[in-house]
């Protein structure tokens, strides 16, 4: 092996390989043609050590420790987020039926159609409500008792939510089912901040976006098995209900069991406890090799250049341009994912089939057929996104998307005129879906951990959710009021959204492929001055 291979920058180093040899075993560094697109990084310790160029190891990656600890970390926490959106949809009106007949058991007096339907879409919404809290809630716990801590601690709220919603019918009680709904969205609110962030740290950068695709991946996975679930030959009956929602309960156990095998991530451990070697052996643990020296060196640069700055407040997260111009982007990020229209498209989905002539049935099937194609795309993320990239799979949605709602809403306006713009309006939707799945669905979840250093990612992570529930709450609670007055050129305001955020990410979202934190946060430093 030549020595070119190894450079040395500075007078007076050894650039000898036996040299090199002495500071670093070598079976640490990427030897030239391994692997895939190497990331130079360098590093010096605090005694000035000579810079040397190294590359990471693509070869220390996916291991059954590290996807037993992401399957622990997803199953258990996006699984609930995708499983509480969907459930609510096929017994709907199971779910009507028996609110009316549990008031009139209790009072002997009937419950009016517009009382029913109000007491439906507060236990619907409430959900987003509790997302809400439970996103703001999310840098708290996250400081306080470390990611994996607060991701097991979270699942007190969705036993306490699981049992509401399983007893509701039993109890005679509506009002549990609400409470049950507003608990299991704290869940969900703390999950979509903390699950990707504790993904995200024990990740190797080069598998950082794929491991952050899980994520939604278990969300899409999770709507399509609430979906099967919900049809009338399986839970979806008057009796079976009850059982529907209350298997939200499942994962909770689950994570309850798996995640306590796990490390704390490593960079929580060192960065925010100072504990080296507790961090070193989680990180050995999920690497499963004891040559993790690179990413220790690149996790202790970072945790002194963290004892140089104050912890990161939200007047700081507002008033420092270097945290102030990854934030904006998190968030324009998290409103592209929810005024996208998505959620509209998702809830109204077999309401548009049955107007293109598909009977309830069909349309059920249908609807299944959009999720499936929804959980396949998303793998199809996860597959090429480390090569791809996150802006360029975020700007093939955007885009996609917004041509694709330009053509349902001529459909949806023209479906009398010809019969068969109906039945492409169904196409269409499927399409629609594909597109979200490319990288909308995915990318806003784990981007904003990539934006930010440890310090102030709980902070981050806490104000995008936050900012994701609260546009999925004004989505679903107005969609239906602009769609009575507008038609089917509700759907404009979405594409006009669409048109925006595709221009905002080609501007101003940066590509953070291969890149580490300090690269990134190093990159907005420089913006920022």
């Amino acid at each position: 092996m030549d020595q070119d291979d190894y450079m040395a920058i500075g007078t007076g180093v050894d650039t000898t390989l036996s040299g090199l040899e002495e500071r670093r075993p070598l079976t640490l560094l990427q030897l030239p043609g391994e692997g895939g697109d190497a990331s130079t990084r360098s590093s010096m310790s605090d005694l000035g050590s000579p810079i040397y160029e190294r590359r990471y190891r693509h070869d220390i990656g996916l291991n059954g420790r590290l996807a037993f600890a992401i399957a622990a970390a997803a199953l258990g926490s996006a699984f609930q987020h995708g499983y509480n959106i969907g459930v609510v949809n096929s017994p709907g009106e199971l779910i009507r039926t028996w609110i009316n007949d549990s008031h009139y058991n209790r009072t002997g007096e009937a419950l009016s159609s517009p009382a029913v339907t109000l007491i439906w879409s507060w236990a619907v919404s409430v959900f987003c409500i509790g997302g809400i809290i439970g996103g703001s809630l999310t840098g708290i716990l996250a400081e306080r008792m470390g990611r994996k801590g607060a991701l097991l601690f979270n699942n007190v709220f969705a036993i306490i939510g699981g049992l509401l919603e399983g007893f509701t019918k039993t109890a005679n009680s509506y009002e549990m089912l609400i409470a049950g709904r507003l608990f299991i969205g704290i869940n969900c609110g703390l999950n979509g901040g903390l699950a990707p962030m504790y993904l995200s740290e024990i990740s190797p950068v080069h598998l950082r976006g794929a491991v952050g695709t899980v994520y939604q991946l278990v969300v899409t996975i999770s709507i399509l098995v609430s979906q099967i679930l919900g049809m009338e030959s399986l839970l979806g009956t008057p009796t079976l209900w009850p059982i529907l929602l209350g298997l939200t309960l499942v994962p909770a156990i689950y994570q309850l069991i798996a995640l306590p095998f796990c490390p704390e991530s490593p960079k929580y451990t060192l960065l925010n406890k100072g504990k080296e070697i507790e961090a070193q052996r989680a990180l050995t643990w999920l690497r499963g090799t004891l040559e993790v020296h690179d990413e220790m060196d690149e996790m202790r640069a970072e945790y002194e250049a963290m004892k140089l700055v104050p912890k990161t407040t939200l007047n700081e997260m507002l008033s420092n341009p270097a945290l102030r111009a990854p934030m904006i982007i998190a968030v324009m990020m998290m409103l592209a994912q929810q005024l996208s229209g998505i959620n509209a498209v998702m809830y109204f989905s077999t309401d548009i089939f049955i107007s293109a002539g598909l009977s309830a049935e069909t349309s059920q099937y249908a609807t299944l057929g959009m999720g499936g194609m929804n959980v396949l795309m998303t793998v199809v993320s996860l597959a090429i996104i480390e090569k791809a990239g996150r802006k360029t799979l975020m700007l093939i949605g955007l885009v996609g998307m917004m041509f694709d709602v330009i053509l349902l809403t001529v459909c949806l306006a023209l479906k009398d005129v010809a019969a068969w713009l109906a039945y492409f309006s169904i196409v269409l939707i499927i399409i629609y879906v594909v597109f979200f799945a490319t990288g909308p669905g995915s990318i806003p979840w784990f981007l904003v951990t990539e934006l930010f250093n440890s310090s102030a990612r709980p902070m981050a992570t806490a104000i995008a959710v936050t900012v994701n529930w609260v546009a999925n709450f004004i989505v679903g609670l107005g969609f239906l009021p602009i769609q009575e007055a507008l038609g089917p050129y509700v759907f404009i305001i979405f594409a006009a959204f669409l048109a925006f955020f595709s221009w905002f990410t080609w501007k101003k979202v940066p590509e953070t492929k291969n890149k580490t934190i300090e690269e990134i946060s190093a990159m907005f430093r420089q913006q920022s001055y």
